[in-house]
């Protein structure tokens, strides 16, 4: 089976002469292409009572006591010959109210909420919760817990604010004294104040940064909508058993060290999320996509591989980093162990359990009958923010069919 032979969108036909060489293993590892407050204030006392009659000599009426609750008392009503009764004296059980205690509101913490400050003080404003989502508390009770973050905060990128430096087009770029090449699309309606997401699409073996671009970035261009930077990147050559062509075969992490240069020149040119950075791909692309994720240093936030292994474009390094993850494969797929391995690599780094739901939405329910039987399931227990979903349908090496708007409602959630 040739690995880029089965991508009728994205243009392989020309391809189709070469047969699958990487079904072989790699590092012993089946592979194929790619990888509150104090009481009131006292009331005044009750009002003394007018003299009934005003008194039958003309004195005043009598004084008023001062009341238990602590209302004022009222003027007593003049008599008829005698002087006005003196006016109720301030009751003695109305001190005004203490202020509560200070109230400090407790800061709030990943994942908790800041307790409410007692007494009648304002609770501190609650600090931020750790993460990259981590939102202030509000003033009085204590913070709200930070949101689940993303792998870091390092926000809107320096291009922000400045003119676009970039273009979209084709490009090249100096990664260790080798020249790599990239087609980059960037919203006609860029806005240098708006951090954009960015989405790289990485090409099967055999194919090519054109063949990306020129099939909608998996179909990503049009549902995206102007609401991220695409990217197609161009691999190297790469032979396996005879057979070349433009792979990700990341020797020594050289197209990991080409990722790093497109991000540090998209930032410095573009106004980016460097939270919000996204990888697809089909093949070896997959195959790279689940390396990165697994690349400690990749700043991925999340990767939607289609029908790839974590073994040939680099092992999956040790770590925990958690990557949010949505895969796809053919059930008549070589590679099908190899992926669902990859998968499981995520499982676990994102604290999921083995119990597994229907996906929704369900993927599945848009593909024509020739694709079914097909599932699409969601790992339990996930780490706030970081899913695991795994599809499967009826058919052998090929990229998702119809997927662009279920990646993008995947990516975009983050």
């Amino acid at each position: 089976m040739d690995l880029r032979h089965r991508f009728p969108l994205l243009g392989l036909s020309a391809l189709a002469t070469l047969a699958l060489s990487l079904s072989c293993s790699v590092e012993g590892e089946p592979s194929s292409t790619g990888s509150s407050a104090g009481s009131p204030d006292g009331s005044g006392g009750a009002s003394g009572a007018g003299g009934t009659t005003g008194g039958t000599t003309g004195g005043a009426g009598t004084t008023g006591n001062a009341g238990v609750t602590g209302t004022a008392g009222t003027t007593a009503a003049a008599g008829t010959t005698g002087a006005a009764g003196t006016g109720g004296m301030m009751g003695t059980g109305g001190a005004v109210g203490g202020s509560g205690g200070s109230g400090a509101g407790v800061a709030g913490t990943p994942g908790g909420t800041g307790g409410d400050g007692t007494g009648g003080g304002a609770g501190a404003i609650g600090g931020a919760g750790t993460g990259g989502g981590g939102t202030a508390g509000t003033t009085g009770a204590a913070g709200a817990s930070g949101s689940a973050g993303s792998s870091g905060t390092n926000g809107p990128s320096s291009g922000c604010g400045t003119p676009a430096g970039l273009t979209s087009g084709r490009a090249s770029i100096d990664v260790n004294g080798k020249m790599r090449e990239y087609i980059i699309l960037v919203p006609d309606n860029y806005d240098p104040t708006h951090p954009y997401k960015l989405i790289f699409g990485w090409h099967p073996w055999g194919g090519s940064a054109q063949q990306i671009a020129s099939g909608g970035y998996f179909d990503l261009e049009d549902v995206s909508d102007g609401q991220a930077i695409l990217v197609a990147p161009e691999g190297q050559d790469y032979e396996r058993n005879g057979q070349d062509g433009l792979g990700w075969g990341n020797a020594d992490g050289e197209d990991i060290d080409f990722l790093h240069a497109m991000i540090d020149r998209f930032g410095a040119g573009l106004c980016i999320d460097q939270d919000r950075i996204f990888s697809t791909g089909f093949s070896f692309g997959a195959m790279f996509s689940f390396t990165l994720a697994c690349t400690e240093d990749s700043r991925m936030r999340a990767i939607a591989p289609m029908a790839g292994n974590a073994t040939t474009s680099g092992r999956c390094a040790d770590g925990t980093r958690s990557v949010a993850t949505m895969a796809f494969i053919g059930v008549e797929d070589s590679l099908l162990d190899g992926h669902r391995d990859a998968v499981q690599i995520f499982v676990e780094r994102n604290g999921c359990s083995t119990q597994t739901v229907p996906a929704m939405p369900d993927w599945c329910g848009e593909l024509s009958s020739n694709y079914l039987p097909c599932t699409c399931v969601q790992y339990e227990g996930c780490s706030a923010g970081y899913p695991v979903v795994e599809c499967e349908y009826t058919a052998d090496h090929q990229f998702a069919p119809s997927a662009g708007e279920t990646l993008w409602n995947f990516f975009s959630q983050f």
